[in-house]
C-alpha cells in the first residue's frame, strides 16, 4: 500500500537506492562532524557513534524500498524502461 502510494507519487527504485547511499555518506560525515565536535572525551566518541549508527540504519529502509519499487517497476515495464526491455529481446532474439 505504501509502495503503491510512492509510485503514484513519481518515486522511483532510483530514487530509493541513490537516498540509501546518501545515508551511507551522510552517517560517516555526521559521525565524523560529531567526533569533532567536542574533542578529548570519551563521551564523545559514544555520541558519535550514536549519531554514525542512527542515520547509518536509514540505508537499509530506503534499500528495501528501491527493491519493492523496482518490483513495481518490474510489472509495469517501466524499470529503466528502455535498458531492460530491450536486453530481454536481444536475450530472447539470441
Amino acid at each position: 500500500m505504501i509502495i503503491k502510494k510512492m509510485r503514484e507519487t513519481g518515486i522511483r527504485s532510483e530514487h530509493a537506492y541513490m537516498a540509501a547511499i546518501g545515508s551511507i555518506g551522510l552517517s560517516v560525515f555526521t559521525w565524523m562532524t560529531s567526533l569533532k565536535a567536542e574533542p578529548g572525551s570519551h563521551a564523545d566518541l559514544a555520541r558519535a557513534d550514536r549519531w554514525g549508527i542512527f542515520v547509518g540504519e536509514w540505508a537499509p529502509t530506503f534499500f528495501g524500498l528501491g527493491l519493492a519499487l523496482s518490483h513495481y517497476e518490474q510489472q509495469d515495464g517501466t524499470l529503466t524502461a528502455a535498458n531492460v526491455h530491450e536486453l530481454r529481446e536481444t536475450v530472447k532474439a539470441g
